[in-house]
C-alpha cells in the first residue's frame, strides 16, 4: 500500500472516528502533496510523498518552537500533536545516537577533518538521513564531530 493510500485510508478513519484534529492533519498532508503534484506535473512517489511530509514536519517542529519562546503553549500543544501525526507517515525516524554513528562514519570514509568539511560530509550523509531524521540536528551531530 503506498503511502497516499495510507493517507486516504487514515482520513477516513478520522471522519469514522470525528477525530478533528486528526484529520486535520492528514488533509493538510494530502494537499501539500496535491500542490507538489500540480508543481511538478507528475504524480509524486512514496519517495517524494516522504519529503513533502518531512518538510510539514519540520515546519510543526519549528512553530513549536516559536510558540513556546512566544510562551503559547495552547498553540505549541496543537502543533505537536499533528507533528506525531505526521510522524506517523514517515519512516522510523533515526534516535541520536544513531546519527552520531552514522556521521562518523561517513566521516571516516571521507577522511574530512574540521569545519571547513562540513558540506562535503552534508552532501553525504542527507541522503542516508531523508525522512529519518530532522536536517538541523542531523547539521548539529555534523557540526559537533567535526569540530
Amino acid at each position: 500500500m503506498t503511502l497516499k493510500e495510507q493517507l486516504n485510508d487514515a482520513m477516513k478513519a478520522a471522519m469514522k472516528a470525528r477525530d478533528n484534529l486528526r484529520l486535520s492533519a492528514v488533509r493538510m498532508a494530502r494537499a501539500a502533496i496535491t500542490n507538489r503534484e500540480i508543481e511538478t506535473r507528475t504524480e509524486l512517489d512514496d519517495r517524494a510523498v516522504v519529503d513533502v511530509i518531512s518538510t510539514l514536519a519540520k515546519q510543526r517542529r519549528e512553530s513549536i518552537r516559536m510558540y513556546r519562546d512566544g510562551n503559547r503553549d495552547e498553540l505549541a500543544a496543537k502543533e505537536e500533536l499533528e507533528l506525531a501525526v505526521l510522524l506517523e507517515f514517515l519512516p522510523v525516524q533515526l534516535n541520536p545516537d544513531d546519527i552520531d554513528t552514522l556521521v562518523r562514519q561517513v566521516i571516516l570514509n571521507m577522511e574530512a577533518h574540521g569545519p571547513k568539511d562540513m558540506g562535503r560530509v552534508m552532501k553525504a550523509v542527507t541522503p542516508l538521513t531523508a525522512g529519518k531524521a530532522d536536517g538541523k540536528v542531523v547539521s548539529d551531530a555534523v557540526r559537533r564531530l567535526l569540530a
